[in-house]
């Protein structure tokens, strides 16, 4: 499944029409009648997304979703809330309530996935904060700070100037973070300067009919922007394009035209996940760090990596969730350093560890597990995007050398991965390592610089 949905409304035919909008698209979803029983529900089994109906009988959806936020359990789950169409006061009524999100009715299907497909992109990064900072916990440190106290800074670009600077007037008093305005033509070069936003609010006519959709895949592909928030403001005429953006990585969508209030409530929760998402790369104070990454390499060492495995493998089981298991070896390694020295033996190993964590996602594990071997684990995961992923990190260590010798000779390495699936069976970590290490030997067995999946795997 793409992800686990809990949806209540009080009446029956709305919550099967969306179970079954939902589920062709191949989300696990649990119904509940009532506020009560979506409380009890979601405290149970923690979804990935919440869906809920302004009236729930026993409460209002907005009730409901104040005491889900409210409740540190379920506090991190996106939520969206279904509101009636045409009256922007409930809108604000459920950003107000803690929404991340509204949902207008009659609910089309288009907006529906790509917003749900959104806010489960949210769901993954606040996952992976909690799950991190258990792991930091079960290992005897203190959970990071979960807030900053400086303000963020939110760049502006319009389809003009004056659209621009009438959304900042509008904000102003409202948002307490920096707001500077861009144009479309210069974002990319006050970027390569180092001026660099938490959100970018973009037109979808900004430069263009389709320079702001360019704009949202140029931030998505720099290291600097990759985790800045995005929010695009589209007219009537601009939903397809404006679906496409959110697909292609923007976090969410104001229409043109909206009360200053909804923006300023909607920019002060993506202000929020770009926090948390800031939060996910220093989760670790500086003991935790210390005593869970490899000194050479930077990643997280086998002491981080098998309590963090652990969790991971038992979220997954109770979501009904796939995941992918990894283990790489590089080929040869100890005629590199026979060869070439260990100076340049430990040059490739962080050259490699580089490019692995170039290629993987911010919510994927990768670790440092002896040696010259790596693991990664990938949740969420289905086989064949395991698979491709495998191939992509054996292509990307084999594709240029990765050090040059104190003689001047370039040094190319392969590797070899041994990959396993866990999740819905009952395969503990050691024996998912086990069935993962065993495809590893085979990959070695049958002449090295290949993927190979584990028997147990399909």
């Amino acid at each position: 499944m793409a992800g686990r949905i809990l949806i209540a409304d009080n009446v029956p035919t709305n919550r099967i029409i969306l179970k079954v909008k939902l589920s062709s698209a191949f989300y696990d979803v649990t119904q509940a009648r009532t506020g009560q029983e979506a409380l009890k529900i979601a405290r149970e089994t923690r979804p990935n997304l919440i869906i809920l109906d302004g009236d729930l009988g026993d409460m209002t959806g907005y009730d409901a979703c104040a005491a889900l936020k409210a409740d540190p359990v379920t506090a991190h789950i996106p939520i969206a809330i279904i509101t009636p169409a045409q009256k922007p006061e409930a809108k604000i009524a459920a950003l107000k309530a803690g929404a991340d999100e509204f949902l207008s009715k009659p609910l089309d299907e288009l907006t529906l996935t790509a917003r749900v497909r959104a806010l489960m992109r949210a769901s993954a990064t606040s996952e992976e904060l909690r799950r991190r900072n258990e792991t930091a916990h079960a290992l005897g440190f203190s959970e990071a700070a979960s807030h900053y106290a400086s303000p963020g800074k939110i760049a502006l670009i319009g389809s003009t100037s004056e659209e621009a600077m009438s959304w900042r007037a509008g904000l102003k008093g409202m948002v307490h973070d920096e707001i500077t305005i861009e144009r479309a033509d210069h974002l990319l070069e006050s970027i390569y300067y180092g001026k660099v936003a938490d959100l970018y609010v973009i037109s979808a006519q900004a430069g263009g009919s389709s320079e702001g959709l360019r704009l949202i895949s140029d931030l998505r592909a720099r290291e600097t922007t990759r985790s800045a928030g995005i929010v695009v403001v589209h007219g009537p005429q601009d939903r397809r394009e404006a679906l496409m953006a959110l697909d292609l990585g923007a976090n969410d969508l104001i229409t043109r035209g909206a009360d200053p209030e909804e923006m300023a409530l909607r920019l002060r929760t993506q202000m929020r996940r770009k926090k948390e998402a800031d939060l996910l790369k220093l989760t670790l104070d500086e003991g935790l760090r210390l005593a869970t990454r490899d000194k050479l390499t930077g990643l997280f060492n086998r002491h981080y990596a098998m309590p963090h495995l652990e969790k991971l493998a038992r979220d997954a089981r109770e979501n009904h969730q796939h995941f992918a298991v990894m283990l790489l070896d590089i080929d040869k390694f100890k005629s590199v350093n026979d060869t070439y020295g260990h100076a340049t033996g430990d040059a490739v190993l962080i050259d490699v560890a580089n490019r692995l964590n170039d290629s993987l996602r911010g919510m994927d594990l990768l670790a440092r597990f002896g040696g010259e071997e790596f693991l990664v684990c990938m949740p969420m995961t289905t086989l064949m995007e395991a698979r491709a992923v495998a191939e992509r990190l054996r292509t990307a260590i084999c594709a240029r050398p990765s050090a040059i010798a104190a003689d001047g000779t370039p040094v190319t390495v392969s590797a070899s991965i041994g990959l396993a699936m866990g999740g819905t069976e009952s395969h503990d970590i050691d024996t998912l390592l086990e069935i993962a290490d065993r495809a590893l030997y085979a990959a070695k067995a049958e002449g090295r610089n290949q993927v190979t999946l584990g028997s147990h795997a399909a």
